[in-house]
């Protein structure tokens, strides 16, 4: 005797050695001798050989139409038995039932299972929208294969031209458009980007960089929302502040719109006082009101060649920037200084009100201040005695500081950087070149430090939470608890420099305003909120640094390709990663690892991707090493 039976949902055949009332011993058609337990046996029989049974009843099954079937069923529960005795018209074969068996378990659609060989068959409407779905994913799955074909034959289907680069960004895998995609980029052996570029769905590189970056951080678009406050409205926080008599001025590049800083010299008696002037927009954006909301979710403004995307609308930057002929709110950090020993004797902070005299941009004057000049005093720029006094003054803090650190500063560093003229991925490059040591620099650079310094140790010392910036052992951190920075050779470093353009100088500045004014700080020492402002903001921060790095490098390339570049010097930073010199970019190079630190190296670029911004070189010759120039860029930011 044979069975037919059931193992692990496949139907099987075997023949029977030896049964109890509960399993039998069954040689299968496999040759191996299994035990089947009585309740699985679906069919007994003596005809055909159990080895032929499936194979035929599987070829009569074929040529049964499901629909038919459904219609002779029964409409309540039936055995398959049943319907293959009242289906064949006669007591019907082994063959035949199986035949029957077989084509019940190919559509659940038609014929839902019930039990071991029991069914009931579906009711008419749902049957009906069952096949309505069949259908449909039929036409889709005939639409997806379409559009691979079309893309893969070069041309561009309505769909994936439609949707561009949210396929990428945003992308709907369950989509007809999404799953052609890949069904297409499999077959070109391309990757789903570089195929959608070749076929024009994404304009080109730049697009991708720029819209893959925004859709990340800015998912709801860059533009602000309708309704903000005026800010005119909010001049009433800062009326009755007194009125400094210091004359103003800045320090920025032409290109500077968030003028946060701004600077005074005021000669005394026996001391002279220097004054570092931040704009105050804490004054007017109290926490958790609408504006500091948004605010709070940018973190941050963007920069980037060509661009930017700030952290607060136009109309407030500019009324709190500190802009040449205007009185704005600053809060002010003055220093008495000894005016031979460069020496601090006392200091004090104070929300006033200040007129800025003039904004000194440094690509129109730069040239013209030298270390010479603001020594002998022998300059003839606007504000020259103002500007050797804060040089002296800025050379004292920075020995100071290498004191502390227990080395010198990198001299003579370049900067570089990038300007375009154009339209967007058609612009021309230019690249710009200025010495990152320069004197206009350094005192931007050492009052910046002091004055995050000195506010960050002072709202410590008066018991009042912060959001403080730390570097231990080359790792750089955020936290609402103060620790050294060991980087910058000081004790204490909280930014509160940039509060038109980073939310934590924002947020800082506010609990200085307090301090100051008396008043009840926006946070207390504890609050969560803050953990959550510190983790917010680094993961912003962070992905706004990869965004601007990765606009770099693809200008520079560009660059590159424009001025038909094909030999550059570069300079070994670590492992394999080299920086070119002339450009803000760093670059991999494979073997580069093999060089020590500072190496520096004669590429030959025999090509260049724009997709994934690398390039492809081979190394020429090997030059003297230079260890400055591999550490130019290893230096933290200060304002």
């Amino acid at each position: 005797m044979h069975v037919l039976y059931e193992d692990d949902g496949d139907l099987k055949s075997g023949t029977v050695r030896s049964a109890t009332e509960s399993s039998l011993q069954v040689d299968s058609t496999s040759g191996k001798r299994v035990k089947v337990k009585s309740s699985s046996v679906l069919l007994r029989f003596e005809q055909p050989e159990a080895e032929a049974l499936l194979p035929q009843a599987r070829a009569q099954a074929d040529a049964m139409e499901i629909d038919f079937l459904w219609q002779c069923a029964p409409q309540e529960e039936f055995g398959f038995e049943q319907l293959a005795a009242e289906y064949c018209g006669h007591a019907p074969s082994a063959i035949e039932s199986t035949a029957i068996l077989v084509r019940l378990l190919s559509s659940p659609i038609h014929f839902q299972r019930k039990g071991r060989g029991r069914f009931r068959p579906a009711a008419p409407e749902t049957l009906q929208a069952a096949l309505a779905g069949v259908e449909r994913r039929r036409k889709q799955e005939e639409r997806r294969d379409q559009i691979a074909q079309e893309l893969v034959a070069g041309q561009l289907p309505q769909e994936i031209r439609d949707a561009g680069i949210q396929l990428l960004i945003k992308p709907d895998r369950a989509s007809i458009a999404y799953k052609g995609l890949e069904q297409a980029a499999h077959a070109a052996q391309l990757s789903p980007l570089r195929l959608l570029l070749a076929r024009g769905a994404i304009r080109s590189p730049y697009r991708w960089h720029l819209e893959s970056f925004l859709a990340r951080a800015f998912p709801e678009g860059t533009r602000f929302p309708e309704g903000i406050a005026d800010p005119k409205q909010a001049q009433g926080a800062w009326r009755d502040w007194p009125q400094s008599p210091a004359q103003a001025f800045s320090i920025d590049d032409s290109a500077t719109t968030e003028i946060d800083d701004a600077f005074s010299v005021t000669p005394g008696r026996d001391l002279v006082t220097i004054g570092i002037h931040i704009a105050a927009p804490a004054c007017a954006i109290a926490r958790d009101e609408a504006l500091d909301r948004i605010a709070r979710e940018r973190m941050s403004t963007v920069y980037a060649p060509g661009m930017k995307v700030t952290m607060l609308p136009d109309a407030w930057i500019d009324a709190f920037s500190l802009v040449e002929g205007r009185t704005v709110p600053v809060v002010s950090l003055y220093f008495d200084v000894d005016p031979a020993s460069q020496e601090i004797r006392s200091s004090r902070s104070v929300c006033e009100r200040i007129r800025v005299a003039a904004n000194l941009r440094y690509d129109l004057i730069d040239r013209e201040i030298t270390a010479e000049g603001l020594e002998t005093g022998t300059l003839t720029v606007p504000f020259a005695g103002e500007l050797s006094q804060l040089w002296r003054f800025a050379n004292a803090l920075r020995a100071a500081r290498e004191q502390a650190r227990g080395r010198s500063e990198p001299k003579g560093r370049e900067e570089y950087s990038l300007v375009l003229e154009g339209e967007e991925e058609e612009a021309r490059v230019t690249v710009q070149t200025r010495r990152r040591d320069a004197p206009l620099d350094r005192i931007v650079a050492e009052l910046m430090i002091r004055a995050n310094a000195h506010w960050g140790a002072w709202l410590e010392q008066i018991g009042l939470t912060g959001v403080y910036r730390s570097q231990t052992q080359g790792r750089v951190r955020m936290a609402t608890v103060a620790a050294p920075h060991e980087g910058l050779g000081v004790s204490h470093y909280a930014w509160c420099t940039s509060p038109l353009r980073r939310y934590v100088d924002l947020l800082n500045q506010r609990q200085i305003l307090a301090a100051i004014r008396g008043g009840a700080p926006a946070h207390q020492r504890g609050d969560a909120d803050l953990f959550a402002i510190v983790s917010g903001f680094d993961s912003a921060y962070t992905l706004y640094a990869e965004f601007q790095e990765t606009m770099e490098r693809y200008w520079s390339l560009r660059w590159l390709i424009q001025e038909g570049v094909r030999r550059i010097e570069a300079v070994v930073l670590r492992g394999e990663v080299v920086r070119l010199q002339g450009l803000p970019m760093v670059t991999r190079l494979p073997g580069a690892g093999n060089w020590a630190r500072g190496q520096r190296l004669e590429l030959e670029l025999n090509g260049i991707d724009l997709v994934d911004l690398s390039t492809n070189a081979r190394v020429l010759r090997e030059w003297a090493p230079d260890l400055a120039a591999a550490e130019a860029g290893d230096v933290e930011p200060v304002s």
